[in-house]
């Protein structure tokens, strides 16, 4: 009989113990489901258009975050066209979202006007890629983003250090010369060279070729045939850099003959790297630019925290080490 009692309240304890278990399953699903910030409802830019390169993974980073915070996020492709930007900021302010996450590639004066209509809306600022500091010390906001000035001229101080650059070797810097706030970076690289005695072409890249690499095939050709001799050109952005195989062909060129650097890093820009044909890259993480504004504004937005500022620039990718990233690279997330 005692044998009994005590096989039956052994299944009494063990049952007991399932059905605790499937409650505390169903409770952690459940709270799963209520995801933290879910209501706050963002219109977020993410800059080119879908499958562009770096847009891809800004893209990828954002959609992350909004399945973390369980927000409402309303995507806005604009192909790098700052007027297109401009005129879409002018929608997403008029439809009173919680916040926006803005490319800053317009410049403070466009964005300045629009910004004041969001403050005064309460619409919370966030901007991404391209800083606006004017506009956020008037009408606040956070920047997520590589910090131009310094990037650029780290970029350039390292290719002569990497690839034993000297005084009076040519080079073409390619950048927005012409678009105010845009060739912050190019410009500080082309200094950077400048003071290690290069000599520095400055040539306007068309905004199209960020979304069309190919684009840019006619007026690099016409740019290096004026200076046969130059040894290095640096790429504006990821789209163009990983199209280096494309321009060298086109200028009948071998790789490594020309060395090719810029910004970004890609699964195009990976395979450059393993055929030859780029040499450096600096890397800003464009991942962090679509997750982490996201995820300021709905902090913003539940908790009242302040906007972040964050240095998404994460060193240089070279041929010593493309590898260690080669593989979040191909995946989409670097």
């Amino acid at each position: 009989m005692k044998t009994v009692k005590g096989k039956f309240y052994v299944l009494r304890l063990v049952f007991a113990l399932a059905l605790l278990m499937v409650i505390f399953s169903l409770s952690i699903s459940a709270i799963a489901e209520d995801k933290w910030a879910s209501g706050v409802k963002i219109r977020f830019f993410v800059g080119g258009d879908p499958g562009d390169a770096f847009a891809s993974i800004v893209y990828k980073g954002a959609l992350a975050a909004a399945q973390d915070t369980g927000a409402t996020v309303e995507y806005v492709f604009s192909g790098w066209n700052v007027n297109k930007m401009i005129d879409q900021l002018s929608e997403a302010i008029a439809v009173k979202p919680d916040g926006i996450a803005m490319m800053g590639h317009p410049g403070d004066d466009a964005v300045m006007p629009l910004a004041k209509k969001a403050s005064e809306a309460g619409i919370a600022m966030m901007y991404q890629n391209v800083d606006v500091p004017l506009v956020r010390a008037k009408y606040g906001g956070g920047y997520v983003g590589a910090i131009l000035e310094p990037q650029g001229q780290a970029l350039g101080e390292e290719a002569v250090r990497l690839l034993g650059l000297l005084p009076g070797d040519k080079a073409m810097v390619w950048g927005a010369w012409g678009q105010p706030g845009r060739y912050i970076r190019e410009e500080s690289t082309a200094l950077s060279l400048e003071k290690a005695g290069l000599i520095v072409k400055r040539i306007p890249a068309p905004p199209e070729a960020a979304a069309d690499p190919s684009l840019m095939i006619d007026s690099l050709t016409a740019a290096f045939l004026s200076e046969l001799e130059t040894k290095l050109i640096v790429y504006s952005g990821g789209q163009q850099l990983g199209a280096a195989e494309m321009y060298m062909e086109a200028i009948g060129k071998k790789a490594g003959e020309v060395y090719n650097i810029g910004f970004d890093t890609s699964p195009a820009v990976i395979d450059a790297f393993d055929k030859g044909y780029v040499q450096l890259t600096s890397d800003q993480q464009p991942f962090l630019q679509g997750y982490l504004p996201i995820l300021s504004l709905c902090l913003t937005k539940i908790y009242g925290f302040g906007p972040m500022f964050n240095d998404t620039g994460a060193g240089f990718v070279d041929t010593n080490n493309y590898k260690n990233v080669a593989e979040w690279a191909i995946k989409g997330y670097r």
